[in-house]
């Protein structure tokens, strides 16, 4: 089954594009909450030069992302999943697999990057991983006045 055509964006100008995207792994697999994938995913998203990474949080069988194009506002998000996928299995060799395709959510007027790295940071504590977000070493973001971070 083919799949169905991207929406082009249709932002104002000036409202920059943001995608929420979730990643998953086939099987939920509880593999990436340890140093070894963490280091991957962040030298994966430096490589991804085209796109900022604003927020990501690695949970045991997902991951979480807050991006951006740069330049091209148009950049087509399969791309960018695509090639994150392939270049962390490049950095960080494994015996499982990633889900095919992902979650992707262009953030639209009403929505704020902002709000999205609040339910973001939460997923761990949601999972009982941790008690407060902050104790969760796989994950970056806003800071605690909610200002972009600077690029990896």
């Amino acid at each position: 089954m083919a799949r169905p055509p991207r929406v082009p964006v249709w932002l104002p100008l000036d409202q920059p594009v943001t995608y929420f995207v979730t990643l998953g792994i086939a099987g939920r697999r509880r593999v990436l909450d340890n140093a070894a994938a963490w280091n991957a995913c962040r030298h994966t998203l430096a490589r991804l030069d085209r796109w900022q990474t604003l927020a990501c949080t690695l949970m045991p069988d997902h991951a979480h992302f807050l991006v951006g194009p740069i330049r091209d506002r148009d950049a087509p998000l399969g791309q960018w999943m695509k090639w994150f996928k392939r270049w962390f299995c490049h950095v960080h060799p494994h015996d499982w697999e990633w889900q095919e395709g992902g979650f992707d959510r262009l953030l639209r007027g009403s929505e704020s990057a902002e709000e999205k790295w609040r339910y973001i940071r939460e997923n761990p504590v949601r999972a009982d991983l941790v008690q407060h977000w902050e104790a969760w070493p796989y994950s970056f973001g806003f800071g605690r006045d909610n200002s972009p971070p600077t690029r990896l």
